[in-house]
């Protein structure tokens, strides 16, 4: 099936994975890499962080490793979860400002409203469950965020229910890749499976929100 797609795009997913360094060397330059994207996609949330644990799980699988594909794991969600904290700390920082802070405001602007309202609800009692929540659903995160920050809640308590939710964000992804991996038989065509799937889910939220909006247009 794949077969059907343009050259360039089969020659961009082949090159993806040949630039992803031997077994070998992974330790020296593929962890690192991964470490430093994914933690960047989480202090600036634009990166296809999840796209990027795909196509990490998907060659690690096609090169029959499972401590390549628990490294990537264990990177992946170390990763998110440093980042998540950092931004969750600066925007704190901004919060016990007299002034406000920008950064909070960048966050508030990126969350859906209905997204935010909800989440000030359901963090009182739940506050870890939703955390997890938010990190596996498309632009769920930054709402529960904000609503965090909004909340007062301590950097130590956003980092207790961000951990599990790290873990749980990682292993999804990661799973995704070795599905990729695993229905077919060249890396290239698992990556390109793999970073369609990931930008498809990405995608329903948006899809979503402008449906809901045309039938309350409509409606009105």
């Amino acid at each position: 099936m794949l077969a059907l797609f343009p050259e360039a795009v089969r020659e961009a997913a082949q090159g993806v994975v040949d630039a992803v360094p031997p077994e070998s060397t992974q330790q020296a330059v593929g962890y690192p890499t991964l470490f430093v994207l994914v933690a960047l996609g989480s202090l600036v949330p634009v990166l296809p962080t999840g796209a990027l644990v795909s196509t990490a799980a998907v060659v690690a699988f096609h090169q029959g490793s499972p401590p390549a594909l628990l490294a990537v794991f264990a990177v992946a969600a170390l990763a998110a979860f440093l980042g998540d904290v950092a931004l969750y700390w600066l925007g704190l920082r901004g919060v016990r400002s007299e002034n406000g802070s920008r950064l909070l405001d960048r966050l508030r602007d990126r969350a859906d409203p209905g997204r935010l309202d909800a989440a000030r609800r359901k963090l009182g009692e739940h506050a870890v469950p939703v955390l997890v929540v938010s990190r596996l659903l498309p632009a769920g995160r930054i709402p529960v965020m904000v609503a965090c920050l909004l909340a007062r809640m301590p950097l130590r308590g956003f980092a207790h229910g961000d951990a599990p939710a790290a873990l749980a964000w990682a292993a999804a992804y990661g799973l995704i890749g070795i599905a990729g991996g695993s229905l077919f038989a060249e890396p290239w065509e698992g990556v390109l499976a793999a970073v369609a799937l990931t930008l498809l889910i990405s995608a329903v939220p948006r899809v979503w929100r402008r449906l809901a909006s045309h039938r309350r247009t409509g409606e009105g």
